[in-house]
């Protein structure tokens, strides 16, 4: 059976910023200039006062496991090659959850509350995504 390739990103004109700066291995957030709140997955408008006045901020790139599976089959994917891996719900630092991969460890030692920080994958030559592993 041939694997078929990964899906890539559908990037919306409001989530420009969030993978330019992936590409620089870099992770931001959005911050809404009104309110204080800070914003992920990126959004047109404040998900507190819906203000559409929002910045673009570096995160530390650090935080710890919310909650996780880990993914032991899959009907053929994509992904059928990666199993067993990690989905997980990272809260950053700074407030803002991600859902995301946890890579470069044992998928069976992940905790929840554990401290991560993140890496970058490149998956073409458009796209790095962001993925965390254990500190």
């Amino acid at each position: 059976m041939t694997q078929r390739p990964k899906p890539v990103p559908v990037v919306n004109p409001w989530a420009r910023p969030f993978w330019d700066a992936a590409m620089e291995d870099r992770l931001t957030f959005q911050k809404c200039k009104d309110c204080g709140a800070n914003i992920f997955y990126p959004r047109i408008a404040c998900t507190e006062c819906f203000s559409d006045n929002l910045d673009w901020v570096n995160a530390s790139g650090k935080g710890t496991i919310y909650s996780y599976t880990v993914v032991e089959n899959n009907s053929p994917t994509a992904f059928l090659g990666d199993c067993p891996y990690v989905v997980a719900i990272v809260r950053l630092d700074e407030g803002p959850q991600m859902l995301t991969n946890i890579i470069n460890c044992d998928p069976y030692s992940i905790q929840c509350d554990m401290p991560v920080k993140v890496v970058f994958e490149q998956l073409n030559e458009e796209f790095k995504l962001p993925k965390f592993q254990p500190i």
